[in-house]
């Protein structure tokens, strides 16, 4: 049985749509090899934080959590 062709909708060329290939339902594989490069490196380039960078980071989060408590939580008295 023939694979289905498809139309890419970025370059315009049909293509066979193939089951088990990386690629969009509505893109050919050359055009939605970019798409999967980008979320591979976007994954790694992850920096990592120093302990004053947490410590601040854990104290601006706790400041917030106290400002919403007190905003939702204060007397109208």
């Amino acid at each position: 049985m023939p694979f289905p062709l498809k139309t890419c909708v970025v370059c315009s060329e049909e293509f066979e749509l193939k089951p088990g290939k990386p690629a969009f339902a509505n893109r050919c594989p050359e055009c939605s090899e970019p798409d999967a490069s980008e979320s591979q490196a976007g994954s790694g380039t992850r920096t990592s934080m120093d302990a004053d960078e947490r410590r601040t980071l854990a104290e601006a989060n706790e400041a917030r959590r106290q400002s919403m408590r007190n905003l939702l939580y204060r007397k109208d008295s």
